[in-house]
């Protein structure tokens, strides 16, 4: 492997499907545009504090003002659904659509809402942006290339790539798990699992850095990276279409070309927007998923402990669940991606006018004690866990067995390799990523007794 590519800086930073600034003015920014006056003050959102712990500032809303509108930092207005009953109501309803046409505002056409470039790229046909009967049809033909016995192939790459990432930082006694590990682990994966030549991985991971990294002006970063990818996912598409009678082509670029389902396939622009969304939507959940995970364990030495021996023991029961936890109780997804009510509605008793935005906030609706027994405690082996960090009902993230066998893979090699594994700075003193819909480690630096040969 390469040396690493450099991710986020320090400074506030806009992300992929969303902006969070350093520090909003104005009690308009992140608070409920029309709070009621006998309740305490709203705390203030969408800054650096709130990014890294906004569990209580959650559990304020779920309490005072569980489907409030607020007005994002990028000025957008939207409503944030926090209570666990409304938001398994709201990803399920169709009256809240994925389409941005139907938002009310001509925010979608600047960039405000969904993934920068995506429009321009033509790039707008996937799952996350499509409903029924588009979004049954496409993801129907996606899961006859994106199935479980692919996955479950796959199983013996992932762990070659994990021992790799270990290999190349454990003689040295100390690392950056995000950026040694956490991040390129599922760019390499998603590239292999979706068969891009491995002399053209390293774009990708150049590509993937500068989404998490959004240097480059507000989102202009990544909208160019969004527009290379595009341009190359053509190309290989192309390729891949012209030698597709070829043995040995099991690849899921290929599974997406032949994906058929009553005479139906996948036009070049769809197969092209539906690897994109795999690969985007693929790495980022599972750079968070290890990094907040394995910092959460390194929080909590009594689970970090019960999942070392599970691990050591082969106990997969324990870390399955374990896995689980660590989901919903710090997992890669904050928000959920845009909806748009196509109708007047109610949701948790607040009236929502056709065309506005509506986010899903999974981070609280996961720590929400009317559906949690003790939500804010780390226990890895709860078992009445039915959380909300993918997603549910026909958006269900169609890529989370690969995110949990990566999760579980990654987490039991790094706790079974490294025994001693502990921070290598306070916890006050690391940053988290300033994006809207994802929640992440700008870096975790540990150490640990270095390991020759």
């Amino acid at each position: 492997m390469r040396p690493q590519t450099p991710l986020p800086t320090d400074r506030p930073a806009d992300s992929a499907a969303g902006e969070r600034p350093a520090a909003p003015s104005g009690p308009a920014a992140g608070c409920p545009v029309s709070a009621p006056a006998v309740t305490p003050a709203c705390p203030e959102l969408f800054t650096w504090e709130f990014a890294s712990d906004p569990y209580p500032a959650y559990a304020w809303l779920r309490e005072h003002a569980p489907v409030h509108r607020t007005r994002l930092p990028s000025g957008v207005e939207a409503w944030l659904v926090t209570r666990y009953a409304d938001a398994r109501q709201a990803l399920a309803d169709t009256r809240l659509s994925k389409n941005p046409l139907h938002h009310s505002e001509a925010a979608h056409g600047k960039g405000k809402v969904g993934i920068p470039g995506e429009r321009g790229a033509n790039l707008m046909t996937h799952l996350l942006n499509i409903d029924p009967p588009d979004h049954t049809r496409l993801r129907r033909l996606v899961s006859k290339a994106f199935t479980p016995r692919r996955i479950a192939r796959f199983a013996p790459r992932v762990q070659e790539l994990t021992d790799s990432f270990i290999d190349s930082f454990a003689e040295r006694g100390e690392a950056d798990l995000i950026h040694e590990f956490a991040f390129p682990l599922p760019i390499y994966a998603i590239c292999d699992l979706l068969g891009v030549p491995r002399e053209d991985q390293d774009d990708f991971r150049d590509w993937a850095g500068m989404m998490i990294r959004h240097g480059g002006g507000p989102r202009g970063g990544v909208a160019r990276s969004v527009k290379k990818m595009r341009g190359y996912l053509a190309e290989l598409i192309h390729r891949k279409r012209e030698t597709l009678g070829d043995e040995g082509a099991d690849d899921l670029i290929s599974g997406l070309i032949r994906a058929s389902d009553h005479g139906e396939h996948l036009t070049e622009n769809e197969a092209a927007a539906m690897a994109f969304i795999l690969l985007f939507a693929g790495f980022e959940t599972t750079v968070n998923l290890v990094g907040n995970g394995v910092y959460q364990l390194l929080r909590h030495p009594d689970q970090r402990e019960l999942l070392q021996k599970a691990a050591a023991e082969g106990d997969e029961e324990l870390l399955a669940t374990g896995v689980e936890e660590l989901l919903r109780y710090d997992g890669p997804v904050e928000l959920a991606t845009w909806r748009f009510a196509t109708r007047d509605l109610t949701l948790g008793g607040q009236r929502i006018a056709e065309g506005d935005p509506v986010l899903v906030v999974l981070a609280a609706a996961d720590r929400d004690p009317q559906r949690f027994s003790g939500p804010d405690v780390l226990d890895l082996s709860r078992r009445d866990n039915q959380h909300l960090g993918y997603g549910h009902g026909i958006h269900y993230c169609l890529g989370a067995p690969l995110a949990r066998l990566e999760g579980q893979t990654a987490i039991a090699t790094l706790l079974t390799r490294l025994p001693d594994l502990r921070l290598g700075a306070e916890p006050d003193e690391l940053r988290w990523r300033g994006g809207l819909i994802m929640r992440g480690l700008r870096a975790l630096p540990v150490e640990f007794t270095p390991v020759r040969g």
